[in-house]
């Protein structure tokens, strides 16, 4: 079968998900593959939840609407709600665990909780909470490869503000390390 990938990510507006979800989709271009990314704003935007979908294919991309992903990432707890039923089976669900309680998680996908908002303040700046879970993301579902989500880090975000590369670096970095000590 074809490589197929499907993200949703989802949180407050300003938490970054747009830019996570972006990025994964320049990850798979860099690597030759077809995306599609598409953002969800609507009433959203005054408190709930704001998402996007990225899928990552090798093949055409049919449909850029998600209801089932492979890896699901949330950020508040209005996104968690909304959705902790998105994972397939055998998915993975990374959620903040600074801002989100689920203890009583489902046990037919990997979760994985990460405090993103304190990691973030760790290396130098809140706003990279999203990078740490760009991290997580990748190095815990292989919807992109971690060459290819340093090289759109450095493309992407280093260009437009080179000042605050290594600090981006270093957050994509710990996401990395958080899967790699988990054995994901």
């Amino acid at each position: 079968m074809a490589f197929y990938k499907e993200l949703i990510a989802a949180g407050f507006g300003g938490q970054g998900v747009m830019m996570l979800g972006q990025l994964v989709a320049y990850a798979g271009m860099y690597e030759g593959r077809n995306v599609s990314w598409i953002p969800s704003y609507g009433p959203e935007m005054r408190g709930g939840t704001a998402n996007c979908s990225t899928v990552v294919s090798e093949e055409p991309v049919g449909s850029p609407v998600i209801s089932k992903c492979d890896v699901c990432v949330v950020m508040n707890h209005p996104s968690l709600d909304k959705f902790k039923d998105a994972p397939r089976k055998g998915g993975v669900l990374i959620y903040n665990s600074d801002l989100v309680d689920y203890p009583d998680h489902r046990d037919d996908v990997t979760v994985i909780p990460v405090a993103a908002e304190k990691l973030a303040v760790e290396c130098g700046s809140p706003k990279v909470a999203n990078i740490i879970l760009l991290g997580v993301v990748v190095a815990s579902s292989g919807i992109v490869s971690r060459e290819a989500a340093k090289h759109v880090v450095e493309e992407k975000l280093g260009k437009k503000k080179p000042q605050f590369l290594p600090m981006n670096l270093k957050a994509l970095q710990m996401g990395f390390d958080i899967v790699d000590k988990l054995g994901k």
